[in-house]
């Protein structure tokens, strides 16, 4: 059986693995260990630029809490109508933003530009009849495994500054866009004052992190982090993940791994694609029967609707089989 379902199944990468028995001693509770209090400087060297980190168990409370921090209970927030924080959070923005709205804006390849914000906030009358915009929203890379490049994220940002918005980048798959991109990481997040960088997508074991590029920010979501129960007292575990994915360059190397095993899907899919393959994850087109077909060769995919699939490389999948499996689609 060869899986290519996701790569939330992705096993933990032995680094990780380290630093988790490496972090198995007496410490500080919560986020006053010493692994913890290091996570500002390991990502500030990353970005180049001072940031306030804060670690969280799951990619759904990054983005949420990122997102309550910009975005008051009577507020929106405007996203592309596939975003995952519409599509795939079960109602989370609304629960930890206490009632807060997704404004959904259209896009190709689940994009959105300038104009295509504009066009969402532009109708809203600034009165208190009607939900105001305070916040932006991106995926990076997003759900169809296409990438930002940084000048269209600095167009965005300079929408959300003149308009007095927040800019937040949903980055779950933050390390593949900048394999793919090539560009330094600050790139990769442009303007934006929060991003959820993904690390349990990425070989990480369950720990994610909230890079606040306006510090100011994670001061009040440390309040917040407690109150949703994100508070772990052995907040060390998550710190030691984090660590040892950005100061080895783990996570850009694990990505890189992902990204050139989609490569090798993509060898074998001719005319099949639906999207730029820019990332880990390939949409295809493929009938039941060419489905099944592969699947009684040990293929394991998403079905995605009833005439496509999806197939999600890993850090750790195997190029043999990547290959293979190109192979076994053009053979269909």
């Amino acid at each position: 059986m060869t899986r290519f379902l996701s790569d939330n199944a992705a096993s933990v990468h032995p680094a990780v693995w380290d630093a988790l028995k490496s972090a198995d001693s007496v410490q500080s509770p919560y986020d006053g260990d010493d692994l913890s209090q290091r996570l500002d400087e390991a990502f500030g060297a990353l970005f180049g630029r001072e940031v306030a980190v804060l670690w969280v168990a799951t990619g759904t409370a990054a983005n949420c809490l990122a997102l309550s921090a910009m975005v008051p209970p009577h507020g929106a927030v405007v996203c592309h109508r596939e975003a995952h924080i519409e599509m795939d959070e079960g109602g989370a923005p609304g629960f930890f933003l206490h009632g807060a709205k997704l404004l959904l804006a259209d896009g190709e390849g689940a994009r959105i530009t300038p104009d295509a914000i504009r066009a969402v906030i532009d109708p809203i009358r600034d009165d208190v009849h009607q939900v105001q915009p305070h916040a932006i929203s991106v995926t990076q890379a997003n759900e169809y495994g296409r990438c930002y490049r940084p000048t269209e994220l600095a167009a965005i940002g300079a929408l959300a500054k003149e308009r007095g918005l927040g800019f937040h980048v949903d980055g779950a798959r933050f390390a593949n866009a900048v394999a793919h991109l090539g560009c330094a990481p600050i790139e990769a997040v442009g303007p934006a004052q929060a991003l959820s960088f993904g690390c349990v997508k990425n070989g990480g074991m369950n720990a994610e992190a909230i890079v606040f590029f306006d510090p100011a920010l994670a001061d009040l979501v440390r309040y917040r982090r407690k109150r949703s129960g994100h508070l772990q007292s052995k907040g060390r575990f998550l710190a030691a993940q984090l660590l040892a994915m950005v100061e080895g360059d783990v996570w850009l190397d694990n990505a890189r791994r992902a990204n050139a095993a989609a490569s090798a899907i993509v060898a074998g899919a001719a005319d099949r694609l639906l999207h730029p393959v820019e990332a880990n994850e390939v949409f295809m087109r493929l009938s039941a029967p060419e489905r099944e077909a592969l699947r009684k060769q040990g293929y394991h995919f998403y079905d995605w609707g009833s005439d496509a699939a999806r197939f999600v490389a890993s850090w750790d999948s195997d190029p043999a089989a990547a290959e293979a499996l190109g192979k076994a689609i053009a053979a269909l």
